[in-house]
């Protein structure tokens, strides 16, 4: 199972939640910063669990990773994800601490923490909302659990028991941008739908045909 194959309608309802998410998310962090900030979303698609560690670099990339549980009508998980070196910057910039070091323990202190935690909030809040406004169902995600690690020990984990009976993730590229951000930071935002709730989404998002 690689990519679902999506027609342009359906390829344009996700980026528009996609699009509606960013927004509000770019909104909410530029009112905490005091800083202009911009979220883009080059692509949202629906891979299996291959392509969504292969979008991350491979099992062995280091990276930060905010894990939500989803309760409601559709249950789930979901990964909020960054480099290292991507999440180190975004901080940086959030709270112009610029000696932080996220594989240096001695520099992650709980106002890191809480800041990487409350970005994840904001991001995975904007694209939840859109998503359920969209669809008319409701999600709500847990506080985040936060995990500095290689992408194979800390997604295998989550997602072994759901890929035996379901390979299905949704997939919101994500590019954020302010004037301090040089380049901009890319992130991922992986939706993996408990496999009882897919036909309830997917029917939702016109795409249950394709199950």
């Amino acid at each position: 199972m690689e990519y679902i194959e999506l027609t342009g309608t359906q390829k344009d309802v996700l980026r528009e939640i996609g699009n509606i998410g960013a927004g509000n998310a770019a909104t909410s962090m530029a009112k905490l910063t005091n800083k202009k900030i911009n979220m883009q979303v080059p692509s949202v698609n629906i891979l299996d669990f291959d392509h969504m560690m292969e979008m991350i670099g491979g099992p062995e990339e280091l990276i930060v990773a905010l894990l939500f549980q989803i309760s409601g009508e559709v249950p789930g998980n979901v990964y909020f994800i960054l480099k290292v070196e991507e999440a180190e910057m975004l901080v940086k910039n959030f709270t112009n601490n610029h000696e932080l070091s996220l594989t240096d323990d001695n520099k992650v202190d709980e106002f890191t923490i809480s800041a990487l935690q409350e970005i994840g909030n904001i991001v995975t809040g904007s694209y939840l909302s859109a998503l359920s406004d969209f669809t008319n169902i409701n999600m709500q995600p847990s506080v985040p659990h936060l995990s500095i690690d290689m992408a194979g020990a800390i997604l295998t984990m989550g997602i072994i028991e759901i890929s035996q009976v379901s390979d299905y993730v949704i997939i919101i590229d994500t590019q954020i941008q302010s004037s301090d951000l040089e380049g901009g930071i890319h992130s991922n935002f992986f939706f993996v739908p408990d496999p009882e709730a897919l036909p309830t989404l997917f029917t939702a998002l016109g795409i249950s045909e394709q199950l």
